[in-house]
């Protein structure tokens, strides 16, 4: 469904809520004087209502989630300039599905989200760099519970279990552009100076190497 389309400057931070996404793309802001376009959580008018009725909320959770990120695509490529991104079109389908696959979306819905998906993915470009910071479930639900949010909080465990399942199957078979796997639950970027300096020089020595590659083309 996804095509691979010529890349662009833009580098994408996923991962499973609670794995750290808007911590690491911060700190590679700030370092690298990189621009950024945070997930669009804050103002959200839906998801906190989603969390205590999924069911009720889900489709047009997605559709706004959908709708911002392309957005923030075309300004990102408009821009012409290397930004950063926390999360994005590309992984939104592993919510999707996994939200049909439980029951909290018709599947007129997902099938009307995946035809709109398919339709905005023949427009973007995919990113010149992919980071999935990977994650084991208790660790997520650790950091979720320590942020506080309260609609985080009343999830169910099954819930957060699924979606890193989904998230782990969607990254084995990523394959539209270059992808570095990082495991966050190693590494304390917030607390640890070591770890922080380490992460950083793991992606930017992978970055140095593909735009190398790309010189060489």
């Amino acid at each position: 469904m996804i095509k691979k389309n010529q890349s662009n400057e833009t580098i994408i931070i996923d991962a499973v809520v609670g794995a750290g996404k808007t911590v690491y793309m911060e700190m590679l802001s700030k370092e690298m004087k990189i621009a950024c376009y945070q997930e669009p959580v804050q103002d959200n008018p839906i998801l906190d209502k989603f969390y205590y009725d999924r069911k009720r909320y889900s489709f047009p959770l997605q559709i706004y989630f959908l709708n911002r990120r392309f957005d923030m695509l075309k300004k990102a490529a408009k821009s012409g300039k290397p930004v950063l991104m926390d999360r994005s079109i590309y992984g939104d389908m592993i919510f999707a599905k996994l939200l049909y696959e439980e029951g909290s979306m018709e599947k007129e819905e997902y099938m009307l989200y995946r035809d709109l998906l398919t339709n905005m993915l023949d427009h973007v470009e995919a990113p010149k760099l992919m980071i999935y910071l990977k994650i084991d479930t208790d660790s997520a639900i650790e950091r979720i519970r320590k942020r506080g949010r309260d609609y985080e909080q009343i999830v169910e465990r099954e819930y957060w279990d699924n979606l890193n399942k989904e998230y782990e199957e969607y990254f084995s078979e990523y394959n539209l552009s270059p992808l570095l796997v990082i495991d966050a639950a190693k590494y304390d970027i917030v607390g640890n100076m070591k770890d922080r300096k380490e992460i950083l020089h793991i992606i930017t020595q992978k970055i140095a190497e593909l735009d190398s590659s790309t010189q060489n083309i």
